[in-house]
């Protein structure tokens, strides 16, 4: 744990999420690394707690009202990352020859970006609170709902006696309790807990209450043959929407805080080095394309929901690493039986690789639409010049890309001709002047250098 909160306050001190070190620290303490911890059963059950109660913690912290404001638009985009992430997962099941599930799991893993990640970045660059942040929550939520029905498939994979009509069965009534239980809440006052002002003034009875809350509700979910992450969430809608909302919010958040790190550092003691410097070159090839064409995809997706170019851009960058419930899906998929161990090193691998560079990512990309907006007054004026003739609204889809090297190599070409024009007006000022011209020489080539003061 104190190599865990190093490495977190590591992170913090470059403005990385410290997940990111926590993740690290479990990779350098993991059985690949130092081998400090050679078995982790402990630390996985952690985990598996760990992910109950974030489930949990994101059913009472969810805003109802702000879902239900987003939610045209965040349906539309979860759904369409769903549907391209689906036919990613299994493009790559046919040019590998991997089975059907391997490659409707691969799809949800792709399908999935960090909640925490993404928040995260959004809180620094101030877009939290701003429509970027609110869209982008509401997508990060929808994909979080969408969680429960995967894991409820991925572990249907594995059941000898599972069958098509089973299957659909249990994600209709799974689908259909959570959406009645969202209209219900959304429709009805408070739930009035029995006794709520003589437990919310008991911290110790608040925080076991809740917990007990969240765990009975997974167990009985898990007996009925749902997942046990369903019931966690249900647990936290219901508490999110009950008397004692604003006084668990604060109690459990602590504990939350502390399984979260389990959890991140068991994904750390996951990752296999030796695979990864066996297999580097597809490691880092599979991480790329995959943060690459979530971007375009998020960005597309977000402006064909009817968002303007910035706001698609910062949420669909916010949004272009792999999440941290991918590792959950991945782990179901292997323990089922129903994913191979090389896809599922490569899964954790990759998923790994897309958290510890996006922030990177983010940056480096917001930093490329700066350098193509310089010399333009507006980035339409740049898209004007650089596709003038071709199409009439480059800024959409997956003419992203494209665009902004074209105007970059625009603005870089521009540079070039005003630092060649600045150096040919100095030459000739120079030779055509006398002994007592130099200061006005000087002078101008001041206010050369003064005038073009963002291409220094």
């Amino acid at each position: 744990m104190v190599i865990a909160v190093l490495a977190g306050l590591g992170l913090m001190r470059l403005k990385q999420p410290p997940l990111v070190g926590f993740i690290l620290a479990g990779v350098v303490m993991g059985p690949t690394g130092f081998g400090l911890i050679s078995n982790n059963d402990n630390v996985t059950a952690l985990a598996e707690m760990g992910v109950l109660v974030l489930l949990f913690f994101i059913g009472t912290e969810l805003s109802l009202k702000a879902f239900v404001a987003t939610l045209r638009p965040a349906v539309i985009v979860a759904a369409g990352q769903l549907a391209a992430a689906m036919v990613i997962g299994a493009g790559i099941a046919w040019l590998t020859g991997s089975t059907v599930a391997e490659g409707v799991i691969l799809g949800f893993i792709i399908a999935l970006s960090s909640t925490v990640v993404a928040m995260k970045m959004l809180d620094d660059m101030g877009a939290l609170r701003k429509l970027p942040g609110r869209i982008t929550v509401g997508v990060l939520i929808a994909q979080d709902i969408a969680v429960v029905p995967m894991l409820i498939l991925i572990s249907s994979f594995g059941g000898a006696g599972a069958n098509a009509l089973e299957l659909f069965l249990k994600i209709a009534v799974a689908v259909g309790l959570l959406g009645a239980l969202l209209w219900w809440l959304g429709r009805s006052p408070k739930i009035k807990v029995p006794f709520d002002e003589q437990v919310g003034e008991n911290v110790e009875l608040l925080a076991l209450g809740s917990l007990a809350a969240c765990f009975a509700a997974a167990a009985a979910s898990g007996a009925i043959g749902l997942s046990p992450a369903y019931g966690a969430f249900v647990a936290g809608l219901v508490i999110g929407n009950s008397s004692l909302r604003n006084k668990v919010i604060p109690v459990i958040e602590p504990i939350q805080s502390v399984l979260l790190v389990v959890f991140f550092l068991s994904i750390g003691l996951l990752i296999d080095l030796d695979y990864i410097r066996a297999h580097l070159g597809v490691v880092l090839a599979a991480a790329l394309f995959v943060i690459a064409i979530k971007t375009l995809l998020n960005v597309f997706l977000l402006r064909v929901a009817g968002f303007d170019r910035d706001t698609a851009l910062v949420g669909g960058l916010s949004m272009a690493q792999i999440g941290e419930f991918s590792f959950v899906l991945a782990a179901a998929g292997f323990a089922a039986g129903a994913l191979g161990y090389d896809i599922y090193r490569l899964s954790i691998a990759v998923t790994a690789i897309t958290l510890l560079v996006s922030p990177a990512w983010m940056a480096l990309m917001r930093r490329a639409e700066e350098v193509a907006m310089v010399n333009y007054s507006s980035y339409r004026e740049g898209l004007a010049e650089a596709y003038s003739g071709e199409i009439e609204n480059v800024e959409e889809g997956f003419w992203w890309l494209k665009v902004r090297y074209r105007a970059g190599r625009i603005a870089r070409r521009k540079r070039r001709e005003a630092k060649a024009a600045r150096k040919a007006s100095s030459s000739s000022g120079e030779s055509g002047t006398s002994e007592t011209a130099p200061p006005e020489s000087a002078a101008q080539s001041a206010l050369a250098d003064g005038e073009n003061p963002a291409e220094s």
